[in-house]
This record gives structure tokens, C-alpha cells and sequence, in this order.
């Protein structure tokens, strides 16, 4: 579980930025392409509606910055300050780095319960008792976005989700800091799974040579 859970940032920011950059395409190319008079294929581009496509790649956006702030406590590489705190004696450098990180979770904990309950009170709530069947009384059914028009309660659970992902990574930083001392570094020269590719081709090279070795 944990396994997958480690890699839960990067394949949500993947399918996001994979995504919009395919509805930006697409959407470019029919702007463009509908203004070409061709018959029949310029009457059918100009009645596609895409006016969507900008609002939601910008609902994307949002998304893949809650979960790569997430990503960035989880990897090291958030931007920042630690003057005072190299400067410190080293028993006291750990407890103002176990400091900062609480207060990091702290912080990013209480993001996450605002935000959930304003997505509650914003729609969510009527949502949820109208799925189950259960009166809803004067609960507000919630605004919709503009163009979509979606629930916004679905757009700004982003806030929710990422805080409490980056509060859980928060948590875990921690953790494996009090255990083994270490923060997460970012290697701005490494490139995730170049290692391992190199260190196969090294292997394969190295028996390659022994075996041409031993045929002669």
C-alpha cells in the first residue's frame, strides 16, 4: 500500500498535466482549423464547443499545485530558510527542525479541516444526503462553475486533499527523521530512474566482457 502511496503525487500531476496539455491542444488546433472555410468540416468545428476547455485546464492547474506542494515536502525540495537553524548546536538543530516540521503539519492540518468543511458547507452536504436518499431539508444545493458547470464543491476539494496529503507527508518526514536523523534532499542533476537504467547497462556491459573474456 505504502508503495503505491509514495508515488500518489506524481502519477496524480502526470494525468493532470498529461491531460490539459492534450484539451490546450486540441483546443488551439479548433480555433485555428475553424477558420479555414471548408465546406461541412467548418460548419461542424464551429458548432464543437470547446469554450470549456480554458476553465478546466485552469481547475487542473489548481489541482496539480495543491498535490506538487505535497510532492515538494515529501521530495525536499520546498524552498527554505535554515540560516538560524544550521547555525545552531546539533541538539538543538534537531529539535528546530522537528520544530518546523510540526508546525508544518500543524498548519497544513488546519488548512485541510477549513477546507473541508467549507466544501462541505458548499455544496457538498446536500450532495452527499441527495446520493443516499436522505432528506435534505434547506440545505443549499451549491453553486456551479461557469462554463463546466460543475458542483464547485468538487473543483475546491482540492484544498482538502492536497493540505491533508501535504500534512500526512509532514508526518512522515517527521517520522523517518527521528528514526534515522535524515531530511529529504533534491538532487537538482538527478533524474529519477536514470540510475537504475545506468547501473543495468553497467551490469550487462561488465558480464558482456567477461564472457568475451573467457571465449578467448
Amino acid at each position: 500500500m505504502m508503495k503505491y502511496l509514495d508515488h500518489l503525487e506524481e502519477a496524480i500531476i502526470t494525468f493532470l498535466m498529461g491531460a490539459a496539455t492534450l484539451i490546450i491542444f486540441v483546443s488551439i488546433v479548433h480555433r485555428y482549423a475553424a477558420g479555414f472555410p471548408i465546406p461541412v468540416v467548418q460548419d461542424w468545428l464551429i458548432n464543437l464547443n470547446l469554450s470549456w476547455a480554458q476553465e478546466l485546464c485552469i481547475y487542473m492547474f489548481v489541482w496539480m499545485a495543491k498535490f506538487g506542494a505535497a510532492y515538494g515536502v515529501r521530495s525536499g525540495i520546498h524552498v527554505g530558510v535554515d540560516v538560524l537553524v544550521n547555525r545552531l548546536p546539533v541538539d538543538w538543530r534537531k529539535k528546530g527542525v522537528m520544530v518546523a516540521i510540526v508546525c508544518g503539519a500543524f498548519f497544513t492540518g488546519i488548512i485541510g479541516t477549513l477546507g473541508w468543511r467549507f466544501v462541505w458547507e458548499n455544496g457538498m452536504h446536500y450532495a452527499v444526503f441527495h446520493r443516499f436518499g436522505l432528506p435534505t431539508g434547506e440545505l443549499p444545493e451549491g453553486p456551479i462553475t461557469p462554463d463546466l458547470e460543475w458542483p464547485t464543491w468538487v473543483v475546491y476539494s482540492a484544498v482538502p486533499l492536497g493540505s491533508y496529503l501535504m500534512c500526512f507527508r509532514f508526518l512522515q518526514v517527521g517520522w523517518r527523521f527521528i528514526r534515522t536523523g535524515e531530511l529529504p534532499r533534491h538532487n537538482e542533476a538527478h533524474v529519477e530512474g536514470l540510475e537504475e537504467e545506468t547501473e543495468a547497462v553497467t551490469a550487462k556491459a561488465e558480464v558482456e566482457l567477461v564472457a568475451g573474456g573467457a571465449g578467448k
